[in-house]
């Protein structure tokens, strides 16, 4: 089992899953507002071309009816019906205008047949069209101001961002002051009024700042995916756990059965010499009943049932211990990398380390360290050191706990050190720290340094230990180099 990386990309998928988020909801707001300027434009731009036409009209019917020159006749009402004609002027035959550019218009207007601009002055907000007609042509002038029919106009004048004007031969007159919000979007509009009378641009402009951002969605988002992103977290860490508890179980079941096959083994090797004594006893016994007149016969019958039974006895442990050999010793070895034996061991304890608040401190050199091992074997003496260490830690203070790793390469063989702060072991129990059934701990069963002393040298290797200064324990691990 390799353990896990850390979740360092959850971050990464949070920031670009929301980025991508806030991107896609920028663009829709900023297309809304576009929609919502370019209708609004277009409303603009045809109520303003009415009105225009409308201009046209008027003079149309001026020059068609030819309204008698007094000031109750019709074209001097105009005004009071039409509030943004300011004036209305007629020039009867052999009349003259009172300034060249009516005269100039009329005569324009005559050969184009329809009303002729005659001068527009945006700087006062207001211009004058002329209309040619016999016997009597008639001049109106508007004022640009009331232009607008507020009441169909589809924007709040005083509140719009948009920017509504009139533009013609440079002249620029503004019947919406709108706003600069200062973002980095912005929309334009221009198009001519839709009468050749007045030949006026109609131009709208809006900018889009970042309050006008959709924020609250935004942030809503941001939260809906960072909830994403913990929920992610949590299963992929609740898997985490669940492997690791299934690698500590399975190793958990292969150390019990190594200590059952060490516990079996210690117990032939305990009781074949005792039996050898009986067995010996039996002999010798029989012999000297041979030299007694007494019931020889009987005795030496005794005696050999004595011999078969013990006899039987020894085969049935040597039979036992054949059954209870440790199926991994015969294991083929292969090339393991010792930096990874040790961070998954180092990722299993990991809930370990931290309940007794111990940072262990890994030392590894940058290449790969290969050593020619059975690689469960090898997570079980891993296993134990560290179980070990983190059990001789719980004698000293919190604070005082230290454990270390440090892995080397020295004389062909790799070398793997676990070293604890605690309380070590007394230096003449050194040389018996290997013996089965010896322990130093209450309730241990000293089998479990024996076992790693013998999956060890089943791989070739060998397990040391030595006091540590001021305090404290080191067992290292060596084993031969992969080729």
């Amino acid at each position: 089992m390799r353990p896990p990386r850390r979740h360092r990309w959850l971050p990464a998928f949070w920031l670009a899953l929301a980025f991508g988020g806030w991107i896609a909801l920028v663009r829709l707001e900023i297309a809304d507002l576009q929609d919502a300027f370019e209708t609004d434009a277009r409303i603009a731009h045809r109520l303003l071309s009415q009105r225009a036409v409308q201009h046209d009209a008027i003079l149309a019917t001026l020059a068609l009816l030819q309204p008698p020159d007094s000031p109750e006749a019709g074209a001097q009402r105009l005004p009071a019906l039409y509030p943004q004609i300011l004036s209305v002027q007629r020039r009867d035959a052999g009349a003259a205008w009172p300034d060249a550019a009516l005269a100039a218009a009329e005569a324009q207007s005559r050969a184009l047949r329809r009303a002729v601009l005659a001068d527009a002055d945006f700087a006062a907000g207001r211009y004058r069209l002329v209309r040619a007609a016999q016997p009597a042509s008639f001049a109106a002038q508007f004022d640009l101001r009331k232009l607008v029919p507020w009441p169909e106009w589809p924007m709040d004048p005083q509140r719009s961002p948009v920017a509504v004007r009139l533009e013609q031969g440079g002249q620029r007159f503004t019947l919406q002051p709108g706003g600069d919000a200062g973002g980095p979007w912005s929309f334009d509009f221009r198009k001519h009024l839709e009468t050749d009378s007045q030949p006026f641009d109609v131009v709208l402009q809006r900018s889009v700042g970042w309050a006008e951002l959709p924020w609250q969605r935004m942030v809503l988002w941001g939260l809906l995916v960072a909830l994403l992103a913990a929920a992610v977290h949590w299963l992929l860490r609740q898997r985490a756990e669940r492997a690791r508890a299934e690698e500590l179980l399975r190793l958990g079941q292969v150390a019990r059965l190594d200590a059952l096959g060490e516990l079996a083994a210690g117990m032939a090797h305990e009781l074949n010499q005792p039996l050898a004594a009986v067995l010996a006893s039996a002999q010798a016994a029989r012999r000297l009943l041979d030299e007694e007149p007494a019931d020889v016969d009987t005795a030496r019958t005794a005696m050999r049932q004595a011999e078969e039974q013990a006899r039987r006895a020894a085969s049935v442990l040597a039979r036992l211990r054949r059954g209870v050999e440790r199926p991994s010793a015969a294991a083929p070895l292969q090339p393991v990398v010792l930096q990874d034996a040790v961070r998954n061991a180092l990722y299993l304890l990991e809930p370990e380390f931290s309940k007794r608040a111990v940072a262990p401190q890994f030392e590894a050199g940058a290449e790969a360290l290969a050593v020619q091992a059975e690689p469960v074997a090898l997570e079980q003496i891993i296993h134990n050191l560290l179980t070990n260490a983190l059990q001789a830690l719980d004698q000293v203070p919190p604070n005082e706990r230290q454990l270390s790793v440090r892995l080397q390469s020295q004389a062909g063989q790799g070398e793997l050190t676990v070293g604890d702060s605690g309380p070590g072991i007394a230096p003449e129990l050194l040389p018996r720290i290997f013996e089965p059934f010896f322990t130093t701990r209450e309730n241990g069963l000293g089998l479990g340094l024996s076992l790693c002393e013998t999956l060890a040298a089943n791989m070739g290797g060998h397990i040391g230990v030595q006091a540590r200064s001021p305090r404290g324990a080191a067992f290292t691990l060596r084993l031969p180099l992969a080729a």
